[in-house]
């Protein structure tokens, strides 16, 4: 075996790096190799896109394009009224790897998320989020394989690990082992390493930073050893997006459109995705959210909720005797669930699907099974939504949205029609939008830290201009870089440009990936995943 493989470029995706992350672990002395990638080569900021959340914001990085062309804009992927987590079959655009496989030039891509199923080419890749806890690989049989190698290998951390901070940093060590291993027996020109637990932990126990650390050190000592055997001539470390704490208020959405006309809701029922409906126990035992049979308890609350007795009332009895938070842990979700107000989706005019969309949708006839605004009345509907959003102030009077604009100032191209009519971004992400309905429209953040749309960039190699810099990097710029960095042309449909530090290639037209069918995803533990994580409230 030669002394290096042939890796030319690496590319370490850390989710939710940034500078306020970053910063104390590099005072510290905390992660020596990561440093050196910002000290010895050029760095910068990233804006990430809208919505900067992980299952919209990765394929945005790894094809280069917008949501409106890639067609994933965040956790869920909706039809009509019916929702279902998004998997790869979502992605409508050609992968890094993929236009890499066109030049026949061999990838190996670790944790990326949102690649299951997996689309065949010339490399090997693990799935990451979003995928089942043993998913299918290529080439098939690849799993088995690592294992077989490294030992175990998660998705996602052992939930049943006495401390959260060393499960995490199970999964981070498995990602450095199974890349080596795999670069070794593929020996590739690409790889794509992808560290999905250092924004997890945020979202679990942000004030672990104990934890935190812990989880970089292994980061750290994984890309030391992969560089050591790897030796890649460009390292290119990226973020799809910041992270900090919530310093202002959750706004409920949805109750603010329903106390202006917009929302109409029913007593009861399934609604849309929640916690509640996807924690279930009877999900964990594989059953899918929107088809299980409602149970005796839930049916009873169906029929209070029709009665005027919701979970809402319930949970605002109970936590004036203090008794909310012993109850919740012990009352089956589902009945919860059935017990609440929901969105009656059919009968509104506009609602929040899913908080992290960011925006409204309009239910437009024609283009929802129930649609209710007339297509002669879409854009009044839309600029009446626009301006009272805009005219929204917190508690203490300041502006709560940076931005709320027509969904085509963000998105565009063959998917858009997916998206949102009206995005709705927070002032500096210090609001935590939410699409449940509790009676009123702001109240405490439900969780302390997330997303930020401020991501970092670092760039290091031979070939790598440093004087030039990295200018006003942003997310789409970073697979054109990539491919530049291979010698491969960026695709003409791009909206990233190659980043100054290196030379560009040029451009050609690349085929769009949206010949093949849809999948379900139709995973419980996933969803539950994700909503132990709050994307699913």
């Amino acid at each position: 075996m030669d002394e290096h493989t042939s890796l030319r470029t690496l590319l370490v995706g850390i989710d939710a790096a940034c500078d306020r992350v970053l910063a104390p672990l590099f005072d510290d002395d905390e992660v020596p190799t990561l440093e050196s990638i910002y000290r010895d080569g050029t760095s910068a900021g990233l804006e990430s896109q809208i919505p900067p959340w992980t299952a919209s914001a990765w394929p945005s990085l790894y094809t280069g394009k917008n949501p409106g062309k890639h067609g994933v804009f965040g956790f869920l992927s909706f039809e009509g009224y019916e929702w279902d987590v998004v998997n790869a079959t979502g992605v409508r655009e050609p992968t890094l790897w993929e236009l890499l496989d066109r030049h026949d030039k061999t990838s190996v891509v670790v944790n990326a998320p949102v690649t299951h199923p997996t689309r065949p080419f010339n490399g090997a890749l693990i799935p990451g989020y979003t995928a089942p806890e043993d998913p299918d690989c290529h080439p098939e049989g690849l799993l088995e394989d690592v294992r077989e190698e490294i030992g175990e290998y998660r998705v996602y951390p052992d939930e049943d690990a006495a401390d959260l901070g060393s499960a995490y940093s199970d999964c981070v060590r498995m990602r450095g082992e199974a890349f080596r291993y795999l670069t070794d027996r593929f020996d590739p020109e690409f790889g794509f390493l992808e560290f999905q637990a250092t924004d997890s932990i945020f979202h679990e126990e942000p004030d672990n930073d104990a934890a935190i650390r812990a989880i970089y050190r292994e980061l750290d000592r994984q890309l030391a050893a992969i560089l050591e055997r790897c030796d890649p001539d460009t390292v290119v470390v990226a973020s799809d997006h910041g992270m900090g704490p919530y310093r202002g208020t959750e706004f409920r959405v949805n109750d603010y459109l329903h106390s202006e006309g917009y929302v109409e809701t029913r007593r009861g029922g399934d609604g849309m995705p929640t916690w509640a409906t996807v924690r279930d126990d009877a999900l964990k035992d594989g059953q899918e959210a929107t088809d299980r049979e409602a149970g005796v308890s839930e049916r009873a609350m169906v029929s209070a909720a029709r009665l005027g007795l919701t979970s809402q009332r319930l949970g605002a009895v109970l936590e004036r005797l203090g008794l909310a938070d012993l109850v919740a842990s012990h009352a089956p979700t589902g009945m919860v669930s059935a017990g609440a107000t929901q969105v009656d989706f059919p009968e509104s005019d506009a609602y929040v699907r899913s908080r992290i969309e960011l925006g409204v949708r309009i239910n437009l006839e024609g283009r929802e099974p129930n649609g209710v605004v007339p297509e002669e009345e879409y854009e009044v509907v839309r600029t009446q939504l626009i301006d009272a959003l805009r005219s929204v102030t917190t508690p203490e009077g300041e502006p709560l949205f940076a931005a709320v604009r027509p969904r085509e100032d963000y998105f565009h191209g063959p998917e858009s029609d997916r998206a949102v009519d009206i995005v709705t971004v927070p002032a500096e992400f210090d609001h935590f939008l939410s699409a449940t309905l509790r009676g009123e429209a702001f109240g405490q953040p439900t969780e302390p830290w997330n997303h930020k749309l401020e991501g970092t960039i670092a760039v290091h190699g031979a070939g790598i201009d440093h004087a030039r810099g990295l200018g006003d990097a942003h997310l789409f710029d970073i697979a054109p870089t990539v491919l530049a960095t291979l010698g491969v042309p960026a695709g003409d449909r791009m909206d990233g440009s190659v980043l100054p530090c290196v030379d560009p290639v040029g451009e050609r037209s690349y085929p769009r990936a949206d010949e093949r069918q849809s999948v379900e995803t139709a995973d419980a533990d996933v969803e539950a995943r994700l909503a132990d994580l709050g994307y699913l409230e």
